[in-house]
């Protein structure tokens, strides 16, 4: 097994990088044109005062753009990673509190978000485990590019095979 990943982890490096840098890039995106929305669902979870939910609902697409960014071109992976794998630990975190709480919230984790009908609950209960298991997939992701920052494609990898020379 080893050796089968040191013959293609710069192949499972980009794949990684652009996986977990795509749905950053993307959760971003549809939430940072509509910032009221975006507090509006981080203030939903009802973990963090609501100024301070506010605030990081206007902050966090942008944090997820900028990570997400470094990722796919493969700068400062390391860090990058560090970053996208705490904030999927958070993501868990924050689900796993709403869930055991018994709030019924779209998580906005891709846009929209809030309170859903009671009626839903066994949706929604669904829709928890399925958002805990994608995020633990990009956590594990993000441990996996910590240590094989450099694939294919990748700024970082230039950068070191020129010092190298």
């Amino acid at each position: 097994m080893r050796a089968f990943n040191e013959r293609n982890s710069n192949l499972f490096t980009l794949v990684g990088r652009l996986i977990l840098g795509g749905v950053l890039v993307t959760a971003g995106g549809l939430k940072a044109f509509v910032p009221a929305q975006a507090a509006s669902a981080v203030s939903a979870y009802k973990i963090l005062p609501i100024q301070l939910a506010h605030i990081l609902g206007y902050a966090l697409p942008w944090l997820e753009i900028a990570i997400g960014f470094l990722l796919i071109i493969g700068l400062s992976v390391r860090m990058a990673a560090v970053i996208a794998g705490v904030l999927m630990l958070l993501f868990i975190g924050a689900i796993i509190s709403v869930w055991a709480r018994g709030i019924l919230i779209d998580c906005g984790c891709f846009g929209g978000g809030g309170a859903i009908d009671p009626s839903k609950a066994a949706q929604v209960h669904r829709n928890y485990a399925i958002e805990i298991a994608r995020d633990l997939g990009l956590a594990i992701a993000a441990l996996y590019l910590y240590f094989f920052p450099y694939g294919l494609l990748s700024i970082d990898k230039a950068a070191t095979t020129n010092e190298e020379m």
